[in-house]
């Protein structure tokens, strides 16, 4: 154990390069919680950044704390399968001659691979003068034995890559010459997506192992599923409906099970973080339960892979929801007329290449007291108005 750790600690004997492209927004977000003592939750879809983003957080740290101060464990390391996450402690102190007094920074990636997981952090919580900072791709499993974490966390979620951080990775910088660039460059974020390799390299077979990794490991591996073919095609059919209301009776029928189970499985692939469902907004909560959900998958990449690049006005919706994610919208119909997100703030219809319909017109005026907003075109995403609420 002692090896591995001094492996993945190399800080501990010589200077820590951390070369990577900043996603300051979370770094900030975490950096502004460290003085708490909740533990920090990093969750999110697959290679969405989140290893990455605790290493920024440990190059920040090392600013101003000791190198033998951060504890960094890859959980899902083969070499520490055997382990707990209180032996990694002892071994850690053990190391580093430090006292159960003596305050450390522990940063466990991918924590949710050690099964008694919560009752550990609990423990930490409650007994150790540890700050302790998660990473998990399946974070919201936690919602379901909650009780021992309750009150004790803080969770972070990591979103694909905004338009601004899309054209960082992609080294484009656009003079104000060139502002008419925006739309072209836009376009191709539409298709592309926000995972950032893949936003990198474009290389489809990345994208490809990383969907069939979540498919697998998050949901077949994670429920025990048997049959996986119906996963599958699930997940091809969903992505087909992203941005649109879904039937769950329909696509029972579809693949020939219950709706029980249907609905069953779109709940996994919520949990990881593969798609989204967006309630009807009505005035019961019976109403709003019982009303069709929209649906709305974790990254438009991933949709254009499995159904080509077209119906771009509902790509388009899919990344207005991703950015106003954090604002829990609703859709709104009234007189069977449908405006696609209202929050408690605001009422925003996205039209990427179109304009408000007659009837829509009317709906949209008609609602009282929200602040209204149609998002067209990048211009939507050039503001930074809803990031700053965004945690």
């Amino acid at each position: 154990m002692e090896s591995e750790l001094f492996k993945q600690n190399a800080w501990w004997e010589s200077k820590f390069e951390e070369s990577s492209i900043k996603r300051e927004f979370y770094v900030e977000k975490i950096i502004s919680n460290l003085d708490s003592k909740e533990i920090i939750f990093l969750t999110g879809l697959r290679r969405i950044g989140k290893t990455t983003i605790l290493k920024q957080i440990i190059s920040k740290l090392l600013e101003n704390t000791e190198p033998t101060d951060i504890c960094y464990v890859s959980l899902d390391t083969f070499k520490l399968l055997n382990f707990n996450i209180h032996q990694i402690i002892e071994k850690y102190r053990e190391i580093h001659k430090k006292s159960v007094k003596d305050f450390f920074y522990l940063i466990l990636d991918e924590v949710t691979a050690k099964d008694e997981f919560e009752q550990e952090l609990k423990s930490i919580y409650d007994s150790e003068n540890i700050k302790v900072i998660c990473s998990s791709s399946i974070a919201t499993l936690m919602r379901d034995k909650s009780s021992l974490l309750t009150g004790r966390t803080k969770t972070i979620e990591v979103m694909p890559l905004t338009f601004q951080e899309f054209l960082d990775f992609k080294k484009i910088k656009i003079s104000k010459a060139d502002q008419e660039l925006k739309e072209s460059y836009f376009k191709d974020y539409l298709k592309i997506g926000g995972i950032p390799q893949y936003v990198i390299t474009e290389d489809k077979e990345y994208l490809n192992e990383l969907v069939q990794s979540i498919i697998y490991k998050d949901i077949i591996v994670n429920y025990k599923i048997t049959n996986e073919k119906i996963i599958k095609e699930l997940f091809v059919l969903l992505c087909e409906r992203a941005g649109k209301i879904i039937s769950y009776n329909k696509l029972s029928r579809i693949l020939h099970i219950s709706v029980d189970s249907i609905k069953r499985f779109v709940n996994y692939f919520e949990k990881a973080y593969l798609f989204y469902t967006v309630d009807k907004f009505a005035k019961s909560h019976n109403q709003q339960t019982t009303a069709p959900k929209k649906i709305y998958i974790g990254d438009v990449g991933i949709k254009n892979m499995i159904t080509g690049f077209r119906d771009l006005g509902a790509s388009y919706e899919n990344l207005v929801f991703l950015k106003i994610k954090h604002l829990n919208p609703s859709y709104f119909i009234e007189n069977l007329t449908e405006i696609d997100f209202i929050t408690k703030e605001y009422l925003i219809e996205a039209k990427y290449n179109s304009e408000l319909t007659t009837k829509q017109k009317k709906v949209f005026e008609s609602v009282k007291g929200k602040k209204k907003i149609m998002a067209k075109g990048s211009e939507f995403f050039n503001t930074h108005f809803f990031e700053t609420k965004q945690v």
